[in-house]
Formats: C-alpha cells, sequence, structure tokens
C-alpha cells in the first residue's frame, strides 16, 4: 500500500490500534540519495494487530504460529516510458498556470487511476531538472532538456514511487546541470516516499543498490544507460557516475548483488535506436544475460516508439521478462509512432511456501499524447480505453509544425501502431 496515496484509510488504521491494540512501526532504509552511507530515502511500514485479534482479543493465543506464515505475497506494478518534457508540454502547463509558474497535473490527470492502483510505479524522467539554468525543450533548435521543477510535482503527485535517470539527456546542461538535477531528485526523496535512481554523485551512491519493500516484498531496482548524446567523456575525472550498458562486469556484479539482497530485481534499460520497432539483437543479447544474472523485470527506453516485448528463459528454467521499449510517455514529437506508448502492468507473487518468484497478469496498456491544432493546444495524456476515434480525427499530429514524416493519424493507424508493437496476448485495451 502507497501511503501518501490512502492517508485517510493508515489514518483510520492507526486510530483503531491506538484504541484496541498496538502499532509497530518499522523504517526500511532503501538506497542512498545523496552519496552517503545513510540512506535518506526510505519506506515506512505501519503494521497494526490482526483485525480478528482487535474485534477479539481473546479469539487467538498470540502462542499459537500464524496461519499466514507462509501465506503467497503479491506485488501489482505499473510502469511508464520516457517522461519527455519538449518546449510544447511546458507552454501547455505554463498556460494552465495562468501565467503563475508551470502546472503539469492537467496533463496527466487521465492516467491516475491507472497509477495509483499500482503498488509500485515506474518511470523514466527523461529531463533533467536543473533550476540555475534556462528551461528547455528543444524548441526549435538543439536536442537539449531542462525542465521545470513543476513536472516533479505533477508526477508525484499522480502517484509514481520509482523514478530512473539513467538516459542521453543527462548532461545537456553539463556537470553542473546533472548535479544539480541530482541534488533535486534527493531532495524530493527525503520529502517523499519515492526512490531516485540511475545517476549518482560518487561511486559509492552508484554502488548503493536501491530496494524498496513492498506488501513485504523487498524489490531492488537498476537503471543503466547506452549512452550520453556524445558528452560522455565529460564525466572522466568527475565523482558523478552513470553506469554504461557497456559495463557488462558492473551490470553483472549489481544484478547478482541485487539478487542476494531482494525477492524481486527491476532493471530499467535506456537503449536502442530511435524511431523504430526492430529490436536490434545486441539489446537481445544483453537483454538474455541480465535475466540469467538474475534480472527478473527489464523496463526499455529510449527509442521513443513502442517496442515489442518477450519472456526469457535462463538455465534452470525459470523466466524473466523483457518490455523492449516502452516509447513515449508524454512528449510534443511529430510522428505518429511517438505519441503512443506502452504502459507495462504485471504482477509479481512470491510463493509462500518455496520463495519462488512468479511474474502473472503480464501486459500493456497502451497510452496516446492527444494535442490539438499546429500549436500543441489541449494537450492531454489518455489510456488506450479512455481514447475514441472522435478524439483520434482531432488530433493535431497531421498539421503540426515542425512537421513529422509519418504524419497519417487515425483510429486504424493508432490500432496498426498497438498491433505492431504489442503482441496480442499481452494487449491490455480495456484497462
Amino acid at each position: 500500500m502507497k501511503l501518501r496515496k490512502k492517508r485517510a484509510a493508515a489514518a483510520l488504521s492507526i486510530l483503531l490500534a491506538l484504541t484496541f491494540g498496538t502499532i509497530s512501526c518499522a523504517v526500511k532504509t532503501v538506497g542512498t540519495g545523496d552519496g552517503e552511507s545513510q540512506n535518506p530515502e526510505t519506506s515506512v511500514s505501519v503494521s497494526v494487530t490482526d483485525e480478528a485479534n482487535i474485534a477479539d482479543p481473546s479469539a487467538e493465543d498470540a502462542t499459537q504460529p500464524s496461519t499466514q506464515a507462509n501465506a503467497d505475497k503479491h506485488v501489482h506494478v505499473v510502469a511508464a516510458g520516457d517522461n519527455l518534457i519538449h518546449y510544447s508540454v511546458f507552454m501547455n502547463a505554463k498556460q494552465l498556470a495562468g501565467g503563475n509558474g508551470y502546472d503539469f497535473k492537467p496533463l496527466y490527470e487521465n492516467m491516475r487511476y491507472i497509477v495509483e492502483d499500482a503498488d509500485v510505479a515506474i518511470i523514466n524522467q527523461e529531463t533533467i531538472i536543473s533550476q540555475s539554468n534556462p528551461v528547455k525543450g528543444a524548441d526549435g533548435g538543439p536536442l537539449i532538456f531542462n525542465s521545470p521543477p513543476e513536472v516533479a510535482d505533477a508526477v508525484i503527485d499522480l502517484g509514481f514511487d520509482v523514478f530512473t535517470m539513467a538516459n542521453n539527456h543527462l548532461l545537456d546542461f553539463g556537470l553542473q546541470g546533472l548535479q544539480e538535477s541530482i541534488t533535486f531528485w534527493n531532495d524530493k526523496a527525503k520529502t517523499n516516499d519515492i526512490t531516485v535512481l540511475g545517476a549518482y554523485l560518487n561511486e559509492e551512491d552508484a554502488n548503493n543498490i536501491r530496494v524498496r519493500e513492498v506488501n513485504g516484498v523487498r524489490m531492488a531496482f537498476l537503471a543503466y544507460a547506452e549512452h550520453i548524446n556524445g558528452f560522455d567523456e565529460l564525466l572522466n575525472g568527475s565523482p558523478l557516475r552513470v553506469i554504461k550498458n557497456q559495463e557488462e562486469d558492473v551490470i553483472e556484479r549489481q544484478i547478482k548483488q541485487a539478487r542476494q539482497i531482494a525477492d524481486v530485481v527491476i532493471v530499467s534499460a535506456h537503449w536502442g535506436g530511435e524511431d523504430t520497432f526492430e529490436v536490434t539483437p545486441d539489446r537481445k543479447i544483453l537483454a538474455q544475460k541480465m535475466v540469467n544474472w538474475g534480472a527478473d523485470v527489464i523496463l526499455g527506453g529510449h527509442t521513443h516508439t513502442p517496442q515489442t516485448m518477450e519472456w526469457l528463459t535462463r538455465e534452470d528454467g525459470t523466466k524473466g521478462f523483457v518490455f523492449y521499449s516502452m516509447g513515449n510517455f508524454i512528449c510534443a514529437q511529430t510522428d505518429n509512432f511517438n505519441v503512443i506508448g506502452e504502459m507495462p502492468d504485471f504482477d509479481i507473487t512470491i510463493d509462500g511456501e518455496t520463495n519462488q518468484v512468479k511474474l502473472e497478469n503480464v501486459g500493456v496498456i497502451p497510452s496516446i499524447v492527444h494535442y490539438e491544432s499546429p500549436d500543441f493546444q489541449n494537450m492531454k495524456l489518455y489510456p488506450y480505453s479512455k481514447y475514441t476515434p472522435q478524439l483520434a480525427a482531432q488530433h493535431g499530429l497531421p498539421y503540426a509544425v515542425p512537421r513529422g514524416t509519418y504524419t497519417e493519424f487515425n483510429w486504424d493507424v493508432i490500432n496498426n501502431i498497438i498491433d505492431t508493437a504489442i503482441p496480442k496476448e499481452f494487449q491490455k485495451l480495456d484497462k
């Protein structure tokens, strides 16, 4: 249960516990957010006495073994692709704020029920937040990004718990911009129940594996990037650390360490060529290695297109799962495949008898970035189930400037893209 999402229920439980029973509080350390050995990010677990005992304290002798000792544990997970804040995205937010900063929340609001329904929600924050630098969103010039801090407030409010930052835009404003962004997100982690990873203040921080305990399940998160737009050498001699996909020895070590300290290992991988549905052989090879080393789920990003997914089998017969690319969550791109994204949606079950990890109900909720007119007005995200042929007919993509290459857009185009990228067995079109 996400405490910030269910404060009223939590408050009621605490009141009942104070009245009728006992309360135990455990603070779980989850990986550092500031490069120190003591982690400021915490997940607070509040437990109250069994409901049956609250109703009748004498109903069961405390010395008797619990019938729940070997119960299965369940976690419902949702993920989202690149939170890509183009110029027209933040201009919509600026207009919504009425001249007082930026209000991104209405852009995401249609997705709230999906994110809040998850026990854990994961997103890739594609753009840095560096408050000493100007806000940029590839506004007709170089493809560099720096987003307003209100973006963070919006996606935290929406219900995301885990934020990955390993991507190719980390050094768009140099080392200073990256350091400011890491510090910004670490500060957010101190005041919110969130986990942040993928870019680190130093080597010690990079090797401190982030772990969240959810519904009794310990979940480890790791994140890696293929490149940083040619600025990789800026990191030479700097304490700042981003782990690259090519550092397979580091990735192997970290996944195996995560396997030792957690029940479930989820890896975010920023990789592949942009604007394509093709999954390159090198990614398939690395994905199989990650699963062999102990990854249970791989969440791919970077291509700005939705891509396929599959089960990967280890030598012992157990399996992991890879989503090769989730595409964009939000953006203002102008090719039709850029505005269709994937939201992985699956359940993790830990068998109470064997401790075996099982992935169940694995699939994808398609998402659509909607905007209208040539200047990207009325921008909003929609899940497929809430979108309509009428909205598709109003989409501004065919008329947007700068003009894309694949500009046809209608209900059939949306369904063709979904069928191209997402195997039928994994399509969740009604959620």
